[in-house]
């Protein structure tokens, strides 16, 4: 083995060489194995999306109903039959 000082016989080169760069002329379409960009989002990704494209919080709503439930008035037949019914729907697929 020969070593021919700090930059070896040919220099420094990089390790992949670099792609063509090409160019698609207007009226012309991209061939079939063009590289395309292709993006995967996580499924944990998707839900923090989700999150941020809920509503804002409504406060004053949030403590009228907890003053009712401190009160003991707020869960009626009606409500739980509601939310009894969204629930099943929900577990449904609708």
């Amino acid at each position: 083995m020969e070593i021919h000082g700090l930059n070896g016989a040919g220099g420094t080169q990089p390790i992949y060489p670099r792609m063509a760069a090409y160019t698609v002329e207007s009226g012309s379409s991209v061939g079939v194995n063009a590289p395309r960009d292709h993006v995967e989002i996580s499924s944990l990704g998707q839900m923090l999306d989700g999150i941020h494209r809920l509503p804002d919080i409504r406060h004053e709503r949030v403590e009228a109903v907890r003053r009712q439930i401190a009160e003991g008035i707020y869960e009626t037949p009606e409500k739980l039959e509601i939310a009894l019914d969204r629930l099943l729907d929900e577990m449904s697929g609708f």
